[in-house]
């Protein structure tokens, strides 16, 4: 159940609803919107009176929500979410935002000339594993805090936020003090003690779908997140497992786009490099994201694919990447978007 106000409501009706509320056994949760603040009820809202709750002063509406997953769904709140990642960067509605770089931190000289080179094509972060979670555990796990450290100069240098992953509760802390975005890997997005720990940072948190979930489940694993108080969240559809490994990785769910965005307020990037893992797949999916009406994209460049610690088939050549944001801008304008920067 949502408890809506109305816009012109005073912040001492808001608190005369909560203090009502807390009555009841019950968790209030407050979501502030544009134009529009809501109160999330979460638990046994069978209790309470929906009339006499209507009738206060300040409520505009009070609605049942139907869907599980209550912090994410459109119904607590209609406008889509704009996450700022910094002064001058945000992921929403406003412009595309474009994620860039090589899937491992594997030295200084590569990071920084990846870093340089998407840079100056136009990406808005620098992506980057520290710590990679593989499926052998023969294969390079990362440099952990030595990549992390990497990072931070790069983003030093050419001024690019920076996006690594967090593989467990452990490392988060450390992760949490180079990174402006954490990224959860497919791998982690149901390690819920992790999930609650990022809930209680105050820092924007890239999720990206399990590569065998559903919407549903994929969208309950953001609550855990928004129902510890960080609403900072920001989904990525990355692939899902399929029967024809020959000729793409996963199956890049375009469908998830529009699906989402019919249930969710917040934004949605696309990993074209996972979802496919042919590097000449990337560039016209990254396309088809963007024309669907994702947010952004995350892709992976390495100048030397040859010597990539990992992925190195799914990796754009810088040139290469410089020609997708090229055809980003076109297909952005092309469905009246931007890009950002």
């Amino acid at each position: 159940m949502i408890v809506v106000m109305t816009s012109d409501h005073k912040q001492e009706q808001l608190q005369h609803v909560l203090d009502h509320l807390s009555k009841f056994p019950i968790d209030p949760r407050v979501v502030p919107g544009e134009g529009q603040t809501t109160i999330c009820l979460l638990g046994k809202v069978e209790q309470i009176d929906q009339t006499s709750l209507r009738a206060m002063e300040g409520v505009q509406d009070v609605v049942r929500i139907s869907k599980p997953f209550k912090l994410a769904s459109l119904e607590t709140q209609p406008n889509p979410s704009s996450i700022e990642i910094t002064s001058e960067l945000s992921i929403g509605p406003g412009a595309i935002v474009v994620m860039a770089g090589p899937c491992s931190v594997e030295s200084e000289d590569q990071t920084l000339r990846i870093a340089r080179a998407v840079k100056a094509a136009g990406a808005n972060l620098l992506r980057g594993g520290a710590f990679k979670p593989r499926s052998s555990p023969y294969s390079f796990q990362g440099l952990g805090k030595k990549g992390l450290e990497i990072l931070a100069l790069a983003r030093k240098e050419t001024g690019l936020p920076v996006i690594t992953e967090a593989m467990d509760t452990n490392t988060l802390d450390l992760v949490a003090e180079y990174a402006d975005i954490i990224q959860v890997g497919a791998r982690s997005m149901q390690n819920f003690p992790l999930l609650k720990e990022l809930g209680r940072l105050n820092k924007p948190v890239m999720l990206k779908r399990g590569m065998s979930a559903s919407i549903e489940e994929f969208l309950m694993s953001a609550e855990y997140i928004l129902a510890e108080g960080n609403h900072n969240v920001i989904l990525c559809e990355r692939g899902i497992r399929s029967f024809d490994q020959q000729f793409s990785r996963n199956c890049l769910d375009l469908n998830a786009v529009p699906i989402l965005k019919s249930l969710s307020h917040l934004p949605i990037i696309i990993d074209p490099s996972h979802g496919t893992g042919k590097r000449h797949l990337v560039s016209p999916m990254s396309l088809a994201s963007i024309a669907a009406g994702a947010d952004g994209v995350i892709v992976e460049v390495h100048d030397r694919p040859e010597e990539a610690l990992s992925d190195g088939p799914q990796a754009l050549l810088p040139d290469d990447f410089e020609k997708l944001m090229a055809g980003i801008k076109s297909v952005s304008a092309a469905v009246g978007r931007n890009v950002a920067g």
